[in-house]
């Protein structure tokens, strides 16, 4: 399934590159009144209409091609992650810790102490021990 679409993708590509170089190809309107009066462009490889015939269904075919291939890769794509088995991060594995390692502490870590105060009064205690002070005010330029 990566392989076609990898293929795919190329194919948009190349009819990308085409339609570009056809549509640059391709004389404007104005061109034919140039050809009128000598400019030698009504002598091409096709004809005198048979150039923008050629060019115009060379570019409907590659905008076709593009097209088609867009709808490809953006089917392909809303289904690759049930096909190919998953994102990036799932194949990613947690590194196991080696024991005696000094990196990685081998004892547990002492419990915390238990606090005199309760925890509702946690926060009130907290905010009355801290000193009030008017400071970022005091920086306020005036």
């Amino acid at each position: 399934m990566d392989m076609l679409f990898k293929l795919v993708v190329v194919v948009q590509v190349l009819s990308a590159l085409a339609i570009i170089g056809l549509v640059l190809l391709q004389h404007g309107k104005g061109a034919d009144m140039g050809a009128a009066f000598g400019s030698g462009a009504s002598g091409s490889l096709f004809g005198a209409t048979g150039s923008s015939n050629f060019m115009s269904k060379s570019t409907g075919v590659a905008a076709a091609i593009f097209f088609s291939a867009t709808l490809a890769l953006s089917y392909m794509s809303t289904n690759r992650s049930t096909v190919v088995g998953g994102g990036v991060m799932e194949k990613v594995t947690k590194p196991v810790p080696v024991s005696g390692s000094a990196a990685i502490p081998t004892a547990a870590p002492a419990a915390p102490a238990a606090s005199p105060a309760p925890a509702a009064a946690t926060p009130a205690a907290s905010a009355a021990s801290a000193p009030v002070s008017s400071a970022p005010a005091a920086q306020i330029p005036k």
